[in-house]
């Protein structure tokens, strides 16, 4: 039993949080769970309807009926998947407390919930696109200040043909590259803490080393150790989230390509083509799932029906239907 059943959220919220780490969330991830904790307890009153700071705010006054009016406060502004993120959020912080003897049941079941439908996938535009892509950035050119083509061409390969995600390649080590030839893989820090191994093709290898070899070439061999970030930026540091932000959209401006990049699916839109291009290959659902390393299977079998619908589109556009249409009368 939790040596302090009163305690006051805001003391509570920390504790949750630093538990949280040892799963080894994203920065990004664990920001967010403390934006919704802290907005949906700044919203939590009391008997008397005046809200308490989190600091102040007694574990005990969050019934599920103070629970239930936060969140109608809490969704008003804001669109459905936020909601469902912090209630989430709120769901897990819950279990938390009831796993510490804090408080003895969770009231989140009572609070309402929207349902968010799965985001649907956002590939590349084109037939040949990942190709022109891939085929402009290999070129080295004489605009760049410093053009660095191979590692450009091993960023873009690691995504457009393992399914790799931004927070996944930043977590890359040179020795995340394993196997003999022709039995090459890589092995991932996947989201969640779950890792997964994706084999990748001689074309990728070649890359891959083709990269490495390069970075010797400019920063020696001690840059390349096997516990050494895979992906470093020019002057031989680790690539950060920014900086491999605009490393992609910089690679889409050289191609031309643009307009042909969905919005908000930069990076992920080479995920996005990956998984997209093997359902289309006639992968299940369940090979899709083991690949992206999604959570659930639902995750997966969004790209099989959105592929399905692109297949029965195509053959409705096809002319003799139409004119089979036609003779067939209303």
């Amino acid at each position: 039993m939790h040596d302090k059943p009163d305690e006051a959220v805001g003391v509570l919220i920390e504790e949750f949080l630093t538990a949280r780490t040892t799963r080894k969330p994203s920065p990004h991830t664990l920001a967010a769970y403390r934006r919704d904790l802290y907005a949906v307890a700044a919203l939590a009153t009391g008997d008397d309807a005046t809200p308490l700071p989190p600091g102040r705010l007694p574990v005990t006054a969050l019934s599920p009926r103070v629970m239930r009016a936060a969140f109608a406060r809490f969704a008003a502004p804001r669109a459905a998947a936020s909601v469902h993120r912090a209630w989430s959020t709120w769901n897990s912080f819950f279990t938390f407390l009831v796993a510490e003897g804090v408080v003895p049941g969770n009231p989140m079941p009572a609070v309402g919930r929207p349902r968010t439908p799965l985001p649907r996938p956002k590939p590349l535009r084109g037939e040949d696109t990942p190709e022109e892509l891939l085929a402009a950035v290999a070129r080295a050119e004489g605009r760049q200040r410093d053009p660095w083509p191979e590692r450009d061409l091993a960023v873009l390969a690691l995504a457009l043909c393992a399914g790799l995600r931004l927070s996944e390649l930043l977590a890359l080590r040179v020795s995340s590259v394993v196997g003999r030839d022709g039995e090459r893989r890589v092995e991932v820090a996947g989201k969640g803490g779950r890792p997964r191994t994706v084999p990748i093709e001689a074309g990728v290898d070649r890359v891959l080393s083709g990269y490495l070899e390069s970075r010797r070439a400019r920063f020696g061999g001690r840059s390349v150790r096997p516990d050494g970030p895979f992906l470093v930026d020019r002057r031989g540091e680790p690539l950060r989230r920014g900086g491999l932000q605009y490393l992609v959209e910089s690679c889409y401006r050289r191609a031309g390509i643009g307009d042909r990049v969905p919005r908000g699916a930069r990076l992920h839109a080479l995920r996005h083509t990956f998984a997209t291009r093997l359902a289309e290959d006639g992968a299940g659902a369940a090979e899709i799932m083991r690949l992206l390393g999604h959570a659930s299977l639902a995750s997966s079998q969004t790209y099989i029906e959105v592929t399905a619908g692109q297949q029965r589109a195509a053959v409705a556009a096809n002319r003799t239907n139409r004119a089979l249409s036609g003779l067939s009368g209303p």
